[in-house]
């Protein structure tokens, strides 16, 4: 299941239905991807002790489910339609006296109050907003845009793996014999890393065990590992890989875990997510890629980005973001980590009667890392919100492909040149994301 920490946002019902079928095809999935493969069983002290390939970037993809409103997460404040379209919902030009105005990113970019916690990220150039990006796909079904982003071709539904999850599948591992390659940190594995070897859907790593008692946990495990040995494969490789990944996390101290340079993540499962993930990384166990979901942005009602609903929501994405920033990647103190922020599509440009807004097409995306060209907004170019410019007379079109910002994150962070498989039928262009 999505972390979700405002699961109750004014959703239309298709994206509460999705979030049920988001778990059970994640269930589905886990259950396929434990009978990859894999290399034998995994020796703790030989994985910690040897040195892994670092020049590749370990990666986090965060995704924003429920269509989040780039026009609120990156406002075009230069553009007087913007204003006209939502006489009630924008936020206040940077320039304006109201307290809660925005804060200008350039001359014709904000962001609101709620994401002031990304400035510092922004402000080091570690951060790259891509606005009036997305899929090319114009459904307004959360769960055939999302199910088309996450395997990396839209309009075709005979695609089962995750875009991630071939990235991993034809590249080594950056530790030959590390158990846990990736993780979803939800209940059901993400559809965007199907396919991955050695790969897991882990709540809370913090207490990934075998059910039961703690007085028997050891015997059990004993056991376990005892009957599925004599096993044919791919089932002993798949059982026993599991019960490594249970040792190797118990190793790492996550109750423990001190953040760098004073960050605090927030006290919501997103930010206790990224938390663990960041103690993950800086064990340096082998962990390639983490994906995480928030919730809550299905904002069809109430929106208030300045204090409401959104408000909260923004807080949370963006608190618990800049935390990880200041905790990972300025320190300096871990491998080299990309992360990467993905919604299925945007909102309407026109507030709605209910005062909110209505799904939508482009809507913008966020890549951050030491090696990203970030300190600016990206834009293949602007199409305007005058209505003639919208895309069905109400929508900010989209003008960058979402997957142009992944695919030169895979070749030129990821070390993965072969872009055909991760994402079929595609010829990406590059827009200078990386360095």
């Amino acid at each position: 299941m999505s972390v979700n920490d405002h699961e109750d946002c004014g959703g239309c019902s298709e994206y509460r239905e999705l979030s049920r079928r988001h778990f059970l095809a994640g269930a589905a999935a886990a259950g396929a991807t434990a009978v990859v493969p894999i290399f034998p069983a995994w020796l703790p002290k030989v994985v910690l002790a040897e040195s892994a390939d670092t020049t590749r970037d370990v990666i986090v993809s965060i995704f924003l489910r429920g269509g989040a409103d780039g026009l609120t997460l990156c406002v075009p404040f230069f553009d007087a339609n913007y204003y006209a379209g939502r006489p009630t919902i924008a936020i206040p030009r940077p320039d304006s006296s109201a307290a809660n105005r925005g804060i200008a990113l350039d001359s014709r970019f904000a962001f609101p109050q709620a994401m002031n916690a990304l400035v510092p990220a922004f402000q080091a150039g570690h951060l790259l907003i891509i606005h009036a990006s997305g899929s090319i796909d114009s459904s307004r079904s959360h769960f055939d845009a999302q199910r088309f982003m996450e395997v990396g071709k839209p309009r075709d539904q005979s695609i089962v793996t995750g875009w991630l999850g071939r990235h991993l599948a034809v590249t080594t591992p950056m530790r030959t014999n590390a158990p846990l390659r990736a993780l979803g940190l939800s209940s059901g594995l993400p559809k965007t890393l199907v396919g991955a070897p050695r790969t897991l859907p882990i709540p809370d790593p913090a207490n990934f065990a075998i059910g039961g008692a703690a007085a028997t946990r050891d015997q059990r495990a004993t056991w376990l590992r005892n009957d599925y040995t004599p096993s044919p494969e791919p089932v002993r490789s798949a059982s026993l890989d599991v019960l490594n990944t249970i040792g190797l996390l118990r190793l790492i101290d996550f109750a423990g875990y001190r953040p760098a340079n004073g960050a605090v993540y927030p006290n919501t499962s997103y930010g206790r997510g990224l938390r663990s993930a960041a103690a993950l990384i800086k064990a340096d166990v082998g962990v390639e890629a983490i994906q995480i979901d928030l919730g809550g942005w299905d904002t069809h009602s109430d929106q208030n980005p300045l204090s409401g609903s959104m408000y909260n929501t923004m807080v949370n994405f963006a608190g618990s973001l800049g935390a990880f920033h200041a905790d990972v990647i300025a320190s300096g103190l871990a491998q080299n980590v990309t992360v990467v922020v993905l919604s299925e599509f945007g909102r309407n440009v026109r507030q709605n009667g209910s005062f909110g807004t209505d799904h939508g097409r482009g809507s913008c995306m966020f890549a951050m890392g030491r090696d990203i060209t970030g300190g600016r907004v990206l834009l293949n170019n602007w199409p305007g919100l005058a209505r003639e410019n919208l895309e069905n007379g109400q929508d900010l079109k989209v003008t960058l492909d979402h997957r142009d910002v992944l695919a030169e994150i895979v070749k030129n962070r990821l070390g993965n040149p072969n872009l055909s498989v991760v994402f079929p039928d595609y010829v990406p262009k590059t827009w200078g994301v990386t360095r």
